[in-house]
C-alpha cells in the first residue's frame, strides 16, 4: 500500500478502524473488543469481512468464520455473502464493502475491517488500475512465448516491470508484458492511476498485527485440528457433492484440497492433517511478510502480547465518548 494511505485527517464523521493481519493472530477477537468499547461510548461498530476466505457461504468452518458465540453479539457484514460457485474478486469485494461502509457511516455507526487479505484492503483504499482490456491476438501471441523469450522481450519493453519481477515469475511476467503491448503503456503507468479508492475520504484508524511467529505457527496447527472435530470433513463433502469447477477459489482454499485427497483415499486423515497444517504455516508466513512490508510505516503494528485496544484506537474510541 502506498504511504498515501496512511490515517486521513479528510474524512471527519467518516471513521473506518482496520485490523489485519495473518490467519490465527487474533483479529477477529480484537474487533469484537473494539466493536464493545464503541458501544460503550455510545456508537455501534460493525464487523465487515476482509478475508477471500471468509466471504464464501461453503467455508464456515476452514475459513474459522467466527460463529455467534464469538461475534458477541456484535453485528458482522460481509462473511459467507458469497455463493462458492462464484468467485469473489478484489474489485467485487471492494465494491460490496464500499456500499456497507457508505450505509453504516449514513447510520452513525462504525465500520471495523477485519481479515487478512491485503489485496482487498488495498484495492479498497487504493482503488483500481483502469487497465484496458488486452487484446485476445496480444495475450494468444504472448502466451505462447517461453518464459526465458517472454522475459527477454519484457526487459525491452518495461524494464522497470522486469527488474521488479523474479525471473521465473511466469504469470506476471505474461500480465505485464501483455499490458504493455495491448495498451501501449506499461503496467506502472496504469497503477498509478488507480480509480475508487476510498482511503482519503475516511478518517482511517489501522492497526496491523504481528505476532511472534513460533506462536502463530502453533496456533495454526492447533487450528486446523479443531476445525476437523467442528465438522471440517463435511464441510469438503458438500463442496465435492456439488460438482464446483475445481479452480474456482473456493475449491482452492487451504484445508479443501488435502481433506478431498483423504476422502478420495489418497491420503490417510494423519497425512492430510500434517498437509493441512503445513499449507496453514506457508499461507500464514506470505500475510506475515506482506503485511510487514507492505501498509504504510506509519500504521500501528503490534505483536499482540498484552495488546491495549484503548491504546492503540485511543483517538476512535475518544470520538465516540
Amino acid at each position: 500500500m502506498s504511504t498515501a494511505q496512511s490515517p486521513a485527517t479528510n474524512g471527519a464523521g467518516r471513521p473506518v478502524a482496520l485490523i489485519a493481519g495473518s490467519t490465527a493472530s487474533g483479529k477477529s477477537d480484537l474487533a469484537v473488543r473494539l466493536a464493545r468499547l464503541l458501544e460503550t461510548g455510545g456508537r455501534r461498530g460493525v464487523v465487515i469481512n476482509a478475508d477471500s476466505a471468509q466471504v464464501y457461504a461453503d467455508l464456515r468452518v476452514l475459513s474459522a468464520r467466527p460463529d455467534e458465540a464469538e461475534m458477541g453479539g456484535i453485528e458482522h457484514r460481509l462473511f459467507g455473502a458469497w455463493d462458492g460457485a462464484q468467485a469473489c474478486s478484489a474489485a467485487d469485494w471492494a465494491e460490496a464493502a464500499k456500499r456497507e461502509i457508505a450505509a453504516l457511516h449514513a447510520e452513525g455507526a462504525v465500520p471495523i475491517l477485519c481479515g487478512g487479505t491485503g489485496l482487498y484492503m488495498r484495492t479498497l483504499l487504493e482503488g483500481i488500475a483502469p487497465i484496458p482490456q488486452i487484446d485476445q491476438a496480444v495475450r494468444e501471441e504472448v502466451r505462447a512465448l517461453s518464459q526465458a523469450d517472454a522475459r527477454a522481450a519484457l526487459e525491452l519493453e518495461d524494464p522497470e516491470a522486469a527488474a521488479r519481477l523474479a525471473p521465473a515469475d511466469t504469470a506476471r511476467t505474461a500480465r505485464a508484458l501483455e499490458v504493455v503491448r495491448s495498451s501501449g503503456y506499461p503496467l506502472s503507468y496504469w497503477q498509478e492511476h488507480k480509480e475508487g479508492g476510498i482511503g482519503a475520504d475516511i478518517d482511517l484508524h489501522p492497526l496491523i498485527l504481528l505476532p511472534d511467529r513460533d506462536w502463530l505457527y502453533e496456533r495454526c496447527d492447533r487450528r486446523f485440528e479443531i476445525m476437523l472435530d467442528q465438522g471440517a470433513i463435511e464441510e469438503v463433502e458438500a463442496l465435492l457433492a456439488r460438482h464446483l469447477d475445481p479452480a474456482l477459489p473456493v475449491m482452492r482454499a487451504i484445508g479443501v484440497r488435502e481433506i478431498a485427497a483423504t476422502l478420495k483415499g489418497d491420503l490417510s486423515l494423519a497425512q492430510a492433517i500434517v498437509a493441512g497444517q503445513t499449507a496453514t504455516r506457508q499461507y500464514a508466513k506470505r500475510q506475515y511478510t506482506w503485511f510487514r512490508h507492505q501498509p504504510p510505516g506509519n500504521w500501528p503494528r503490534s505483536d499482540c502480547k498484552n495488546i491495549s485496544v484503548e491504546d492503540i484506537f485511543v483517538s476512535l474510541l475518544r470520538k465516540s465518548s
